[in-house]
C-alpha cells in the first residue's frame, strides 16, 4: 500500500508561539508563514509532514532564560504581558494566513479545517502564573480562543507546584494544589476548558483526579516504567486516566523516552513504539495519541523535525499498527476527548 500524501495528524502540544516570541518579535506571522524557521515547525514543513492541527502552547519561560535572548533582554519580565503577547501571535497567524490557518474553538471547526487543508490551531496555556487569584482574565481569554490550561510548568505558582525533580526520580516532588489551584480546576470544569496534567506533580495529579469532572488528560507525557523521568506517568496514574476515559499524548522528547533519560538524539524510533505499545496496553486504543512537544524538546535524529512524522508512522506500520489504529492515534482520539471535555 502506497501513501502519497502525508497522514493528517492532530497533535497535543507544541511550543511554536514561544519560539516565535523569542526569535521573531518583529513579524512572527510572516516568519512562520514564509520562512524555514530554526526550530521544528513552520507552515511549509508542517504541511510536508502532515501536521494538520494541534494545541499551541502559550508559555512564559523563566526570566533568566529569556535574558539569554537579545530580542528580549531589555524587557521587564511580566508574565501577564508575555502571555497576552503570545496569544496575539496566534491571532496574527490566523489573520495573516489568507485562510491557511484558523484558531478553532470547537471540534467541528477542527474537523472542517483538517478536511479542507487549513491548519487547525487550539489555544492552550502551559503554566497559569499570569492568572490572578480571582481568575479575572479567564473569560476574556476564553473568548479569544483559549480551550485548554495546564496550571503548571516546572516552577511553583499561586495554584500549586509543578514537577521539578531530576532523572531518575518519582513524580512525587512536592506539595500539590493550593486552594486557588482547586478553584482553577473547578473553574475549568465549569467553562468546559481542558485541564492538562502533564506538568503536575503526583499530589496535584491525584487532587485533580478527585476534583475534576472531565476526562483526565496528559497532553505530552510518557511512561515512567520505561523512562523514570519525574514528568512521566506511573502505572497508577495511567490507570486513573484510563478510568476517566481520558488521554495521554506521547511526548517526542528523547529525555522522556530513553531509558537513560538523556537528550541524545541517537535513539531509534522503536523506542517511541515501545512507549506507545505500553500506553495502548494500559489505556486501550481510544485513549492514546501524540503530544509531540515540538519546539520544546530534543528530537530523535531519525525524526529531525515535523517532516519526520511520516517516518514515525512508517515505524508504527512496521510494528503492526493498522490504519484503523493509526487513525485513532493521529487524530480521532484527540477529537473524542476534546468533544467530551468541551461538552459539545
Amino acid at each position: 500500500m502506497t501513501h502519497t500524501a502525508p497522514t493528517p495528524i492532530f497533535d497535543g502540544h507544541n511550543d511554536l508561539l514561544l519560539h516565535l516570541w523569542l526569535h521573531h518579535p518583529e513579524n512572527p506571522a510572516a516568519a512562520f508563514l514564509h520562512q524555514r524557521l530554526s526550530g521544528h515547525l513552520d507552515l511549509a514543513r508542517m504541511r510536508e509532514g502532515g501536521f494538520a492541527g494541534g494545541l499551541f502552547a502559550v508559555f512564559v519561560p523563566p526570566a533568566d532564560y529569556v535574558a539569554k535572548f537579545p530580542t528580549r533582554q531589555a524587557e521587564v519580565h511580566d508574565p501577564l504581558a508575555i502571555t497576552e503577547q503570545q496569544m496575539a501571535i496566534l491571532q496574527q497567524l490566523e489573520a495573516q494566513s489568507a485562510g491557511q490557518a484558523k484558531i478553532c474553538r470547537g471540534v467541528s471547526e477542527i474537523e472542517h479545517c483538517m478536511a479542507s487543508g487549513v491548519l487547525a490551531m487550539v489555544m492552550h496555556i502551559e503554566g497559569a502564573e499570569a492568572l490572578d487569584d480571582d481568575l479575572s482574565q479567564l473569560d476574556r481569554w476564553q473568548q479569544a480562543g483559549l480551550r485548554s490550561i495546564g496550571p503548571f510548568w516546572n516552577l511553583p505558582n499561586r495554584f500549586g507546584v509543578g514537577i521539578n525533580g531530576s532523572f531518575p526520580g518519582s513524580p512525587d516532588t512536592g506539595a500539590g494544589l493550593t486552594d486557588a489551584g482547586e478553584q482553577l480546576i473547578r473553574a475549568c470544569n465549569q467553562r468546559g476548558l481542558m485541564i492538562d496534567l502533564s506538568h503536575m506533580n503526583e499530589k496535584a495529579f491525584w487532587q485533580t483526579a478527585r476534583l475534576s469532572t472531565a476526562p483526565l488528560v496528559a497532553s505530552h507525557s510518557n511512561v515512567h516504567a520505561l523512562c523514570p523521568q519525574p514528568r512521566n506517568l506511573t502505572d497508577a496514574q495511567l490507570a486513573a486516566i484510563a478510568d476517566s476515559d481520558g488521554l495521554v499524548g506521547l511526548n517526542f522528547g528523547t529525555s522522556f523516552l530513553r531509558s537513560d533519560g538523556k537528550r541524545d538524539g541517537d535513539m531509534p524510533l522503536s523506542v517511541m513504539v515501545q512507549h506507545l505499545d505500553y500506553l495502548l496496553e494500559k489505556l486501550g486504543e481510544d485513549c492514546v495519541a501524540f503530544g509531540s512537544d515540538f519546539d520544546g524538546i530534543n528530537l530523535a535524529d531519525d525524526l529531525g523535525d515535523v517532516t519526520g512524522l511520516p517516518r514515525l508512522l512508517a515505524a508504527l506500520r512496521h510494528a503492526g499498527y493498522d490504519d484503523a489504529l493509526l487513525n485513532k492515534l493521529c487524530r480521532a482520539n484527540w477529537l473524542r476527548v476534546l468533544r467530551k471535555t468541551w461538552k459539545e
